[in-house]
């Protein structure tokens, strides 16, 4: 336990949360904690330069604390990046919540979750992540105002999500086999949740061959039989022989273990943080040859979609911005391919460029 006596006593580089926290750059870190409702959580704050930070919170049971704080800061700071790469005037931040989303949610808890939120002061806005739902983000708004994803509001962000990364990996087929339509190709969908059901439901319609695996099996199956995808196994999804590998559950699935098993061309999907390293692993598909779709700038729909929430725009906006996450995809692969540089790290100098760029306007004078 890091236990300080006196303040003179400190030493950072001790403390492993401050050294999580400098190594990604973050502004900030609430603790959440609340015996009475069983509420535990991490707020992540990482970069507040292009406005305040939005992200959303996701409920899981980690297996340790530390777990849940690399998880939050490793997708706050990929929010900070999505937004800058969708270029949306808005920071990243994220939240998890340690816990079983099918067992431990209340009322209370999610109240006492909005105000620990509330307390940022707007510098952090909320909406729904990985065992969230509307209604868990209604008791959270009883709370507090800085909450998007509302029903009536911008409502489920999970078809715009969807609908960017579909559009995204048109793209990357356009760069790797000359046209962008995915009739006949192999998609092997990881997660078939929300936004993967819409994912196969986009490429059912464009009469792909689909693929489909996940932990929950009465969603598997319900998805499988209304679009005709095949059933595979948790761990064989990685042995299909397919075009394109599409990510859509939690990340660091692309890792030392898959990439030798991975028989595709393309890797694009909704799942944040994909690769386990982004430097040993981003190098390595570039090196075999496939089409990465960074996942911060393939799965933006969700944080568009927040978006106009927060600047009271229309769903059809949303859409539509979503859309132009075709051109950000093809712009990062020729940019890639003419460089000689891993795609995950032009989107990075992409995303950093804007930041970098109003940090400068924001100067005081």
């Amino acid at each position: 336990m890091f236990e300080v006596k006196n303040i003179e006593d400190v030493n950072l580089s001790e403390n492993p949360v401050i050294a999580q926290m400098s190594k990604y750059n973050h502004e900030q870190l609430l603790f959440c904690n609340d015996n009475a409702t069983g509420l535990k959580a991490i707020i992540a704050v990482h970069n507040t330069v292009l406005g305040p930070a939005l992200g959303g919170t996701r409920m899981w049971m980690y297996n340790t604390e530390m777990e849940a704080l690399n998880d939050v800061l490793r997708l706050s700071r990929g929010m900070t990046y999505k937004n800058s790469i969708s270029g949306l005037n808005l920071g990243g931040g994220k939240a998890v919540i340690i816990g079983d989303a099918r067992s431990m949610k209340s009322e209370a808890l999610f109240r006492r979750f909005g105000k620990f939120v509330n307390s940022l002061a707007g510098k952090y806005i909320t909406a729904e992540d990985v065992g969230i739902g509307t209604q868990d983000m209604n008791w959270v708004s009883m709370e507090t105002d800085h909450v998007v994803g509302l029903p009536g509001k911008s409502g489920d962000p999970s078809p715009v999500t969807a609908h960017g990364v579909y559009v995204g990996m048109k793209a990357c087929a356009k760069e790797q086999f000359g046209s962008d339509s995915l009739t006949g190709k192999k998609v092997a969908v990881q997660g078939v949740g929300h936004v993967g059901e819409y994912l196969v439901a986009a490429l059912a319609k464009e009469n792909a061959e689909i693929y489909v695996t996940d932990i929950h099996e009465p969603t598997l199956k319900h998805v499988a039989e209304k679009y005709g995808a095949h059933i595979v196994g948790l761990d064989e999804i990685y042995d299909v022989d397919m075009d394109i590998y599409a990510p859509c559950a939690l990340g660091a699935t692309v890792n030392d273990d898959t990439l030798s098993r991975l028989n595709c061309s393309i890797i694009a999907g909704a799942a944040n943080n994909q690769l386990k390293n982004e430097e040993i692993h981003g190098k390595a598909v570039m090196d075999m040859g496939i089409i990465y779709a960074p996942d911060f700038a393939l799965n933006a729909g969700g944080v568009i979609n927040c978006y106009s929430e927060v600047e009271g725009l229309s769903s059809s906006w949303a859409m539509g911005k979503a859309e132009d996450i075709y051109t950000t995809i093809s712009n990062i692969v020729k940019r890639s391919k003419s460089e000689g540089i891993p795609t995950y790290k032009i989107a990075n100098q992409m995303a950093e460029e804007r930041i970098e760029a109003i940090g400068k306007v924001k100067l005081p004078m």
